[in-house]
């Protein structure tokens, strides 16, 4: 209960205040600039001489391609990529090829995740970014030397939002 004491307390302590205008902006923020700056580590320009794509190339016979399509190769390594900014990822994919090629391992698996996708977002807007930059790094002079082959692998591995690679044999 209030009593009196309180209550006159509280008249003093409003009596100056002034009520506001109805109105439904609370208050102005300011904008600010937001400067964006495009990383160097995004997809180098220069591509190896011949073409690598999903599931070709011309380095590999038809027996070995067909027990790589029918995942006969047993993973040596992977590569977990969800959580990774786009920087990182591509540090990670750059170590993680070098590394398992000079480990002399032949078939890795890097898991890029589908990309996600919310309900109440633009159907148009881009989704996936790793899922679509992991392979176009994989085609970069520095990469490209060490693989023969890559395919989306079964759904058991991760389908599309997978690569599961073969790499060069290491003869050194």
């Amino acid at each position: 209960m209030i009593d009196s004491n309180d209550e006159n307390f509280w008249l003093e302590t409003v009596k100056d205040v002034v009520k506001t205008p109805s109105s439904n902006v609370v208050c102005e923020i300011k904008k600010k600039k937001i400067s964006v700056r495009k990383s160097d580590k995004t997809v180098p320009l220069t591509i190896y001489e011949h073409n690598l794509s999903l599931g070709t190339t011309s380095d590999i016979d038809a027996n070995t391609m067909r027990r790589f399509k029918r995942e006969e190769y047993g993973i040596e390594a992977k590569l977990d990529l969800h959580g990774f900014t786009e920087d990182r990822a591509y540090d990670a994919v750059f170590n993680f090829i070098t590394s398992s090629y000079l480990a002399k391992k032949r078939c890795v698996l890097i898991i890029t995740g589908k990309g996600s996708f919310h309900e109440n977002e633009d159907v148009f807007a881009p989704k996936g970014v790793l899922k679509d930059r992991v392979p176009q790094w994989l085609k970069t002079d520095e990469l490209k030397q060490l693989i023969l082959t890559y395919i989306h692998p079964s759904e058991k591995l991760g389908g599309s939002g997978a690569l599961y690679i073969l790499l060069r044999r290491n003869r050194s």
